[in-house]
């Protein structure tokens, strides 16, 4: 009995995503004829039209997806249509369950050997992982984002990497991230997360795992480089109508600054001791000048604070979570008006960048490499 009762958050939590997954899945995969399209493209061979295989990015900017995503999405097509959509929404979700599973474990590695009570933690977990699923339902079924999936999937590997201080691993899955969705790069600042001998290990491998997803196609067809460019609507919800940026379309400088914000809030975060607030502050850095306001967006946020929440602070209630979804997600539908709702996604970056990187904290500082291993984790 106690074995169950220790798994209990893990039930509740499947059971939450099932019926989630249930009630999204019927009118799900907005998104998922990219990833098909892009599947189909990333391995076409000599009998193609020459705009697929290392031709893709040069050819369909409009696929702003990593290499990994496709060759990944490809794995579906043998499948008709719409069960390749089924099962990879079925893979996804259940991506998002381990996720919060290596939350659980990554926190409960951390403050090992700190007196941490796991029941606290896994009660944590549980709150925070309610608040996650349906924002994660949203990105891996509703809209069938396997970069977005894979990208915030190897975050959570490269944050559990960082607890174990495993420099390959952590400049791997950062890497592999990157590889699913450029985007990831905000969380890169998690590579100085590590003790300061490794940053050199971690980074030769992150850039190295880089270059190989990525050189094949710059140096097949240099115009690969134009996917970069490629624009999106300036939508009237987003927080960059408020910092004063009327461009109709994505400003050349806009993905550069994104980048440049989260690595630098990413530092700064490191720098001050707070590492696990970095996936939250990069994720901020997106939705704040990203021109678009697609809801999957929240969805890297709400990762963003399940990591804070479970390993950033030892609060029994999750609150920062439960905060970004009703605030980024809830406002939705609850407010009517574009301007308005472009304020709460630019207060809510405000408020709790400000909060993470200057709120008062606890000193949980301690030699790691002295930490006692133990059987007891909060799955």
């Amino acid at each position: 009995m106690p074995a169950i009762s220790q798994r209990m958050h893990l039930i509740l939590l499947s059971a939450w995503t099932a019926l989630w997954f249930a009630v999204v899945e019927p009118n799900g995969g907005f998104s998922w004829h990219y990833l098909r399209a892009g599947g189909e493209l990333i391995y076409q061979g000599p009998s193609g039209d020459g705009t697929g295989g290392l031709n893709l990015y040069a050819h369909h900017p409009e696929l702003q997806m990593g290499p990994v995503s496709f060759l990944t999405a490809g794995l579906f097509n043998p499948f008709p249509e719409r069960t390749g959509q089924f099962l990879a929404a079925l893979l996804m979700s259940v991506l998002g369950l381990v996720i919060v599973v290596l939350a659980g474990r990554s926190a409960a590695w951390y403050f090992l050997g700190t007196g941490t009570n796991h029941q606290r933690l896994r009660q944590r977990v549980l709150i925070a992982g309610l608040a996650f699923i349906p924002m994660w339902i949203e990105v891996s079924v509703r809209f069938g984002h396997l970069d977005d999936v894979l990208a915030l999937f190897f975050t959570a590997l490269a944050v559990r990497s960082v607890t174990r201080d495993s420099a390959v691993g952590t400049g791997v899955w950062l890497a592999l991230a990157m590889d699913s969705k450029p985007t990831a790069v905000t969380f890169a600042a998690l590579l100085f997360a590590l003790p300061r001998h490794q940053w050199l290990r971690a980074g030769l491998w992150c850039a190295a795992v880089l270059a190989v997803a990525w050189a094949p196609f710059f140096l097949s067809n240099p115009h690969s480089m134009s996917a970069a460019g490629f624009a999106i609507p300036n939508q009237p919800a987003s927080a960059l109508r408020w910092l004063g940026v009327a461009d109709a379309e994505t400003p050349g400088w806009d993905r550069p600054a994104q980048a440049a914000l989260g690595l630098l809030l990413g530092a700064v975060a490191v720098w001050r001791g707070r590492w696990a607030a970095v996936v939250l502050l990069g994720a901020n850095a997106r939705i704040v000048l990203d021109p678009s306001v697609y809801t999957y967006y929240t969805a890297s946020v709400l990762l963003g604070t399940l990591l804070w929440d479970v390993i950033g602070q030892r609060r029994l209630v999750p609150w920062w979570s439960w905060l970004a979804l009703l605030t980024l997600y809830g406002s939705v539908f609850a407010v009517p008006h574009d301007a308005a709702r472009g304020l709460i996604r630019l207060a809510f970056v405000l408020v709790s960048t400000a909060y993470v990187l200057l709120w008062p904290q606890r000193d949980r500082t301690r030699d790691r490499r002295r930490r006692q291993r133990s059987p007891s984790v909060a799955g």
